[in-house]
């Protein structure tokens, strides 16, 4: 069966536009509540910035996802494969919703400590938390070691990881969002190849909403995914990382484990060197400085929009490889 570009191609575009038109809406409101980042001796901006971006893209993903579900599910829109969708939509019901649910949630986590700056440990309970029930209701991680609890133990592990990392690497216009939208366009192809179909659907929404906020985002910020965003952006890439079978017995291909990891490496190795430096240098590793891999470029004579777009390029060229393997 194959499955119609036409229909990736119209949830990259619905995705898009709504978050374009909702961005102005959230940044707005986000405005007069005073839910805005002030300026800082680690920041480069000189007025309050909202912090919008979380919303915009949570809106520009669920909007059209559930839009055209209604549509598949009613009958409204005829595909060939529409009755594999709605299929698939019906078997995964139950995982689909807590996983929409667990990205509402983590929008809300990122929004309290964007809001009231959270202390360390309830802001990782509430991660571990969501991470705990994504876990319990979705396919798990199993590296080839047939233990449930070991299972549950690296799929928590993972999530928590990739939400940091994105968290951690939102520190210049358009990194986060940018390395978000490659990894989720990469993740949406590898899916696709395998038939993963609802999978490619959600990287392909989350593309295009993270496309439809970067105008307002880079090179020049008059929005910001603030942390709301950038948990949502690291958890919905975690969960796409686990969702496809990378390796089957009808395709046995023990590298291709490795995509997820190619895929994700630029935030992966961002939060790797950053967490060694400042533990080496008897730091909290969850105190911010200006020691990642974007700040390190511009020390060595970029602008912050070159150093931008080279970690751009080499996420995607780490996922092209991805995907050869």
């Amino acid at each position: 069966m194959t499955f119609p570009f036409n229909f990736f191609l119209a949830a990259f575009a619905g995705a898009f536009v709504t978050t374009l038109l909702a961005l102005p809406l959230w940044r707005a409101g986000c405005l007069r509540c005073g839910l805005v980042d002030d300026p800082g001796h680690r920041k480069i901006h000189r007025s309050p910035v909202a912090l919008a971006g979380g919303f915009a893209v949570l809106t520009g993903i669920l909007l059209p996802l559930v839009g055209g579900a209604m549509l598949l599910k009613f009958g409204a829109v005829h595909l060939s494969s529409a009755g594999a969708i709605v299929h698939g939509i019906d078997r995964r019901a139950l995982e689909l919703a807590v996983l929409a649910l667990g990205a509402v949630a983590i929008t809300l986590l990122g929004w309290l400590d964007d809001k009231h700056e959270l202390k360390p440990l309830p802001k990782f309970l509430g991660q571990l938390l969501i991470a705990i029930a994504v876990a319990a209701a979705c396919k798990r991680i199993t590296l080839f070691v047939s233990s449930e609890g070991f299972s549950y133990a690296i799929t928590i592990l993972w999530l928590l990881t990739v939400i940091n990392a994105f968290n951690f690497m939102d520190n210049m216009n358009g990194l986060c969002a940018g390395v978000g939208a490659i990894g989720a366009f990469l993740f949406a192809l590898l899916a696709a190849s395998q038939g993963e179909y609802l999978v490619a659907l959600t990287g392909f929404l989350m593309c295009g909403a993270l496309a439809g906020f970067l105008p307002w985002n880079f090179p020049h910020a008059r929005a910001f995914l603030g942390d709301a965003g950038s948990h949502l952006v690291g958890y919905l890439l975690a969960v796409m990382a686990i969702l496809p079978h990378f390796y089957t017995k009808q395709h046995p291909r023990p590298l291709a484990v490795l995509a997820p990891l190619l895929v994700l490496a630029v935030p992966l190795i961002d939060l790797a060197q950053v967490s060694l430096y400042r533990t080496l240098h008897k730091k909290p590793f969850w105190i911010g400085d200006t020691n990642h891999l974007s700040h390190r470029l511009v020390r060595a004579g970029m602008s912050p929009t070159r150093a931008v777009l080279l970690l751009w390029l080499l996420a995607a060229l780490l996922g092209a490889l991805a995907c050869w393997l």
